[in-house]
Formats: C-alpha cells, structure tokens, sequence
C-alpha cells in the first residue's frame, strides 16, 4: 500500500509539475511527496492506536519538509503538494486524489467545532498559495480556490472562489474545464485588479483625510 501510494504520488507530481523531469528526481527531491511519505506512516500508527508514536513520526515528517499533517487526516494517493513550506492539513480533513495544494495552504478549523471540525477537499481541486479552508465542510469537485483565499463555506463543484472571505466568481462545467490551468491564470488577474480598487479606495480615503484636516486647521486661523 506504501508503495502504491508513492507511485501515484509521483504520477501526480509529473502531471502537473512542468519542471518534472522524470520519476526518480521526483522520489529524491519533491518535499511533497516526502511530506505523504511520511503521511502514510504517521496514519499507520495512528489507525492502530500508536497514537504517540503517530505524533512523533509527524513532527519528524514536518521537520525535514515543512509540511504539518496530522496524523489522523485521511489523504488519498495521487495529491500533489507543490513547493509544500507551510501547509498545514488538520486531524479531520480529508483530501482525494487530483488534489493540487501549493505552499502556505491550511486546512483547518475555525476553532468553534467539535467532531468534524476540517474540510472535507474532493477530487481534483486546485488549492492556490495561501488559501486558507476552515471548517468542517465540503469543497466540491473540481473546484478552484484562489491565492490567498479564506473560505469559510461549502463550495459547490466546478466553482472559482476567490477574496477574504472567499466569494465565488464562477462556475464552471466538467466540460469547460480547463486542463491549461488558465482558470487560475484568471483568478490571478483578478486578485490583483481587487488590490488595484482597495488601493485606490484607500488613496481617496487619504485625500479625503487630508482635505478636511486642511480645512480645519484655516478655521482655527
């Protein structure tokens, strides 16, 4: 089963990864795939009642890769974490395969819940830099989640969200999927056309400030 894992681990690294070159780069040098690697031991333990154990072989999985999963989250083969420093995947969160997660992504709760408490992430969505995904509920197949992105609610299959906290901005079919990747490439460009509004909002604000800050001093004079 380790070994299957791994496999696909590799397959999924090489499918969307351009700079992939071939498999045994892959085993040796992807953080990500070590991180599952690791994973899959720490599950092991954890599934047998070695729960200290379990921990243990956590903490040393997040130590060489920087990569926090606990032990008792259920990831399927074939997720590809992709340039993983800071990812952090909590105790019930589930994950499929297809699964793209990039660096600084958390999978987490909002701190108010008992029992299933992390999302539940299916097939295939993309999980940009920086998204944070907190609290026990679903994202649907397919979906994509933007950089930087808070989602505090079910996101329904094939949906583009972005913003804090995150609002769906599209949604898509299985048959306009994009293999290219270019439904990201249009969230990116979206994120920053937001920044260009909220940074002239607060360029108008400050104006504004200064404007009746002017006024008030030639009153006293």
């Amino acid at each position: 089963m380790w070994f299957k894992g791994l496999r696909e681990d590799i397959k999924a690294a090489k499918r969307n990864d351009p700079a992939a070159r071939n498999g045994f780069e892959i085993w040796l040098t992807y953080a990500g795939v070590h991180a599952l690697s690791w994973h899959r031991w720490a599950y092991f333990f954890h599934k047998i009642k070695l729960k200290l154990l379990a921990r243990i072989v956590s903490q040393l999985g997040r130590f060489f890769t920087g990569i926090e999963i606990h032990p008792a989250a259920k990831i399927e083969p074939g997720v590809f974490i992709d340039h993983g420093s800071g990812v952090v995947i909590g105790e019930t969160a589930e994950v499929h395969k297809g699964t793209v997660i990039y660096q600084g992504v958390t999978l987490g709760g909002t701190g108010k819940e008992h029992g299933k408490r992390h999302p539940t992430i299916m097939e295939n969505v993309t999980l940009s830099a920086g998204a944070k995904v907190l609290g026990g509920f679903t994202v649907g197949k397919g979906a994509k989640i933007g950089a930087g992105a808070v989602v505090l609610k079910e996101v329904p299959p094939y949906a583009t969200v972005v913003g804090v906290p995150g609002r769906i901005v599209r949604i898509r079919t299985p048959e306009t999927e994009d293999a290219t990747h270019t439904g990201i490439i249009a969230v990116a460009a979206l994120n920053a056309e937001i920044d260009l509004e909220k940074k002239a909002a607060d360029e108008e604000r400050a104006k504004e400030a200064a404007r009746i800050a002017e006024e008030e001093r030639s009153g006293k004079k």
